[in-house]
């Protein structure tokens, strides 16, 4: 970075791309994120250094949403290693809507295409160690704990429930998975798992850290102790560059270039070596699901500070 950034020059250009909120809408179809407020954005970045920058209402909380699916991937990595999980789940992006049934109709044995959409994310949450969801969960949380010091992280108990209350494709998804084997078990204690994951709520700050700790190859900035393997770090980072962005992630790699992943809450993480983790929220989304602000936002920074990795 040429100069220091400063958190009045990141209040200013959330201002000015403040305005892109009303080309968007809110994800109105589970229920409580309807409520939520599409001009409350936020934006923090972590550097390298450990110094952060933050601006907005930096303290709001929101929930995961599918960003959790790149923690999720790591620790079902950790739990199980890569040729378990990628025996079960592929490596290569859709270019399907996230909740898209339509792939797993063409291959046998109905194997999700990556962990990023839903079909795969569904598998990668089975596939963490627990006999309970709620233990499940709870090990997840540990990770997040560890990844953003801050053990007061929880999962918001109304969203889990609206989400799982009307979380129709996604038991579809389970119910064609398991007809083929790739899933065993309750497809209840499955889908009760993955939405209190997903419900899972922090704040920009704490985006920033976790993303600071990918770029940093899966060490904790601040004591240096190593959280992920290095090269657990690698594959999250590159599942976010070719699948984080729904079936956006192209167009976004060229006008952006980061690793990232994206929330139906309008939060995106942002992870880039040699700079930093970068979190955003603004909840209104475009028609792929993605931040409207979040995606100007990073387009400006990574601009500005010639971010893209290409």
């Amino acid at each position: 970075m040429k100069r220091k950034l400063t958190a009045n020059e990141l209040e200013g250009w959330l201002d000015n791309v403040r305005p892109f909120a009303r080309d968007g809408k809110v994800a109105d179809y589970i229920p409580v994120l309807g409520r939520q407020d599409p001009e409350e954005l936020a934006v923090a970045i972590y550097f390298m250094n450990g110094e952060v920058v933050h601006a907005g209402q930096s303290d709001t909380c929101f929930t995961l949403q599918s960003i959790s699916k790149v923690i999720a991937l790591a620790l079902a990595l950790l739990d199980n290693g890569e040729e378990y999980v990628f025996n079960r789940v592929g490596m290569e992006p859709s270019g399907d809507p996230f909740h898209s049934i339509y792939r797993l109709e063409q291959h046998r044995p109905s194997k999700p295409l990556n962990p990023m959409i839903n079909a795969g994310a569904l598998v990668v949450s089975h596939m963490i160690h627990g006999e309970t969801p709620e233990e499940k969960v709870g090990r997840l949380l540990s990770l997040i704990h560890d990844m953003t010091a801050d053990h007061s992280i929880v999962y918001n108990k109304e969203v889990a429930s609206s989400e799982f209350e009307t979380a129709f494709l996604n038991r579809a998804l389970l119910f064609y998975m398991k007809q083929h084997k790739v899933v065993t078990g309750s497809v209840e204690e499955t889908l009760d798992a993955y939405t209190k994951q997903c419900s899972i709520e922090v704040n920009v700050k704490h985006l920033a850290r976790i993303g600071a700790i990918f770029a940093n190859e899966g060490k904790d900035l601040e004591t240096g102790r190593r959280i992920l393997p290095r090269h657990l770090a690698r594959i999250c980072k590159t599942f976010m560059v070719t699948c984080g962005m729904y079936d956006a992630s192209g167009s976004f790699a060229i006008k952006v270039g980061i690793p990232a992943k994206s929330g139906v809450s309008g939060a995106v993480l942002g992870s880039v070596n040699g700079f930093g983790g970068i979190g955003v929220y603004g909840p209104s989304l475009d028609e792929k699901g993605n931040s409207v602000v979040g995606l100007k936002l990073l387009e400006i920074l990574s601009n500005r500070y010639d971010l893209s990795i290409f």
